[in-house]
């Protein structure tokens, strides 16, 4: 599921009310409409770590102990709960059918496409994997366990590609790169590519390097860095 710029706005609204970011709150409004404004799992640093709620009731957050952060991400929750059903709703946009050409057909039909600022990307679920379209050339990304949903760009390119997921903000670059596979006027053989397919040892450091930065600034939690970190580690 994309936001769109409108839905960001209100986001953005609902989560200076109750204190929190706006990023925070794209994160659990993925959530929630992930469990059909019914019930949502989620997890990020401003909520205590993971949690989960229920339109029964039940709330419960990381932070157990923190009563007044537990009514703030309830009222949150409240405030969000509306929108969400409207996005639960909504049908899935700019999304091709199974035979449409323009994404490789053996990933299936993504749960979401789109574009920003001549950017592609579709999301595929089933093959965990994130597509990325630049100048008709398509690289993949093994999303691992992030069930990625809305997605925000800051003019810049395809490195300011910032997702959403259950685990709060994903930026592109955080992702292994998995392929990149040839675009137009490319041949399949080219051996320029071929490395492509594989990361590379130096990319896979760099990679950490940027999960650490990631960490530092408390997008990732010590737990999320330690088990891709060591997911990568095992790649080299």
């Amino acid at each position: 599921m994309s936001f769109t710029d409108e839905d960001r706005e209100a986001v953005a609204v609902i989560a200076r009310r109750h204190g929190f970011s706006p990023r925070a709150a794209e994160t659990m409004l993925s959530a929630l409409v992930g469990g059909h404004a019914r019930q949502a799992q989620f997890d990020h640093p401003e909520f205590g770590g993971m949690g989960q709620w229920s339109g029964g009731g039940m709330l419960m957050i990381g932070d157990m102990f923190n009563s007044a952060l537990k009514s703030r991400v309830g009222d949150l929750i409240r405030d969000l709960t509306d929108l969400a059903q409207a996005l639960a709703q909504r049908p899935p946009a700019s999304v091709p059918d199974a035979s449409d050409p323009a994404w490789p057909p053996d990933l299936g039909v993504p749960s979401a496409s789109g574009s920003q600022n001549g950017v592609d990307y579709a999301v595929f679920p089933a093959a965990r994997r994130l597509a990325i379209r630049r100048n008709g050339q398509v690289s993949l990304y093994d999303t691992g366990d992030h069930r990625i949903g809305g997605v925000s760009q800051q003019q810049g390119g395809t490195s300011s590609l910032l997702f959403t997921s259950q685990h709060g903000p994903v930026p592109l670059d955080s992702l292994v790169p998995i392929a990149a596979l040839p675009g137009p006027g490319d041949t399949p053989g080219d051996p320029a590519r071929s490395d492509a397919a594989h990361p590379t040892d130096a990319a896979i450091l760099a990679t950490i390097e940027q999960l650490h930065a990631l960490l530092s600034r408390g997008i990732l939690t010590q737990a999320e860095f330690d088990a891709k970190k060591a997911d990568l580690l095992n790649r080299l």
